[in-house]
């Protein structure tokens, strides 16, 4: 089985549904997800928020935390994860909202280091956000940071 395919099978099993908000992963974690058969039980869709504005426009990120902190941030992430609950909503906002933003590189547009990755996940249960500092080319750090929402996705819904 794959992160995605576990991540999948917890959330059916809990009943509940699915919003990804993407930023450095561009899309990358609603491709996995979408290629477990069965996911369309679960997501219900995903905003690649790339530009800095888009997440305050569609997600809702709090305008002073982006302007303080930028957007490469674990509490921009955590508000990346609950907002698009509701850019996802189908009557109802999705029970589940994860998220990730970071610099993949080949530079830093605000000084942090290149790696530098914040993802967070919003249950029903509870949210998490963890940040992590990735080393590789841009091509592995997009690929660790969408395995590491998917792994902490599988790790949290399925306890």
């Amino acid at each position: 089985m794959t992160l995605a395919s576990e991540a999948v099978a917890a959330l059916v099993s809990r009943g509940w549904t699915l919003g990804v908000a993407e930023s450095l992963t561009g899309g990358a974690v609603c491709a996995e997800i979408v290629a477990v058969p069965g996911a369309s039980a679960v997501l219900w869709g995903g905003v690649v928020a790339y530009a800095t504005p888009v997440k305050h426009s569609v997600l809702g990120v709090d305008a002073d935390l982006l302007a303080e902190h930028g957007p490469v941030h674990a509490r921009v992430a955590l508000q990346m994860a609950e907002g698009v609950r509701g850019a996802v909503a189908v009557g109802r906002r999705a029970d589940v909202g994860i998220a990730t933003t970071g610099i993949a590189g080949p530079d830093s547009p605000d000084g942090q280091p290149v790696g530098t990755v914040h993802i967070a996940i919003v249950t029903p249960d509870g949210a998490v956000s963890e940040s992590y500092r990735f080393l590789g080319d841009r091509a592995t750090i997009r690929a660790r940071s969408t395995d590491a929402v998917l792994s902490a996705l599988r790790r949290l819904v399925g306890e």
